[in-house]
């Protein structure tokens, strides 16, 4: 706040035509003395304008504006592609639209899915992947290779691979489990279904128990082929599967946001 000090320099003085020489005397000296007092009280405000500098409160620090813009990485194979359903029908595209409708208004889906993908195929890719340095990551794969039988070991092995080179690349990993058809065999089906709460638990990655849960084996939310959901199959994998998994990730990453920003 600066100070600003008004006063009035310039005073009228009474012209008189005539008066007697000591009356002009008296009032002149008058006049002076009450020149001199104004003179006197200015330099006193001036003075202690000069030396009183006004200060003025500290302004406490403003947080700086945490940036809400968010990229999720869709890491799959064809049930994260979408095979079969419009371009605004899949998962990638009706989570990233249902993120902006709860907020995330600068959110992006990276669609990374790739139909026939088996999890030695995606690990072949995540150089390319990678690229995109994504803030979390939904990994959603394997069912291929239980359709062709690959050793369980083999499968978990490279799901372990991808989720480290994520991991160290930045990235949160949510881990879509899969389950497969009884057709393979009992201890098959098993083993397989366990190496995905397995590997959540000793990567430390936040699991969604079954991918298709809600959805698998309902004629009604599957196309013909009975493996690929529809657009109202994947509306339920999003609202009842992904999102609660996923929202409370994106809260800890805002947190984590905001806290570095306070620091600095």
């Amino acid at each position: 706040m600066i100070m600003n000090v008004s006063s009035r320099f310039a005073r009228r003085l009474p012209i008189v035509a005539i008066v007697a020489v000591v009356m002009a005397i008296s009032g002149c000296q008058k006049n002076s003395e009450s020149a001199d007092t104004q003179n006197t009280d200015i330099q006193t405000t001036n003075t202690q304008a000069t030396t009183n500098p006004v200060t003025t409160e500290p302004t406490a620090p403003v947080n700086q504006p945490v940036d809400s813009s968010i990229t999720v990485l869709a890491l799959g194979d064809s049930l994260t592609e979408g095979l079969g359903v419009a371009n605004d029908a899949h998962y990638p595209a009706q989570l990233e639209t249902r993120l902006q409708e709860l907020g995330y208004k600068d959110a992006k889906v990276i669609n990374s899915g790739l139909s026939g993908e088996t999890s030695t195929g995606l690990v072949n890719r995540l150089d390319w992947v990678l690229q995109t340095k994504p803030d979390v990551t939904i990994l959603t794969i394997g069912a291929n290779d239980a359709m062709r039988g690959i050793d369980v070991a083999i499968v978990e092995a490279n799901i372990r691979t991808a989720i480290e080179r994520l991991q160290d690349n930045g990235s949160e990993v949510i881990l879509g489990g899969m389950q497969i058809y009884d057709n393979l065999g009992s201890d098959y089906v098993q083993s397989f279904a366990a190496i995905y709460p397995r590997i959540a638990e000793d990567m430390d990655v936040t699991l969604i128990p079954f991918f298709l849960a809600g959805v698998g084996g309902d004629p009604e939310l599957n196309q013909a082929d009975a493996i690929h959901p529809t657009k109202e199959g994947y509306t339920v994998i999003v609202n009842d599967n992904i999102l609660p998994i996923l929202e409370p990730t994106l809260e800890n990453l805002k947190t984590a946001d905001t806290n570095t920003v306070n620091t600095k």
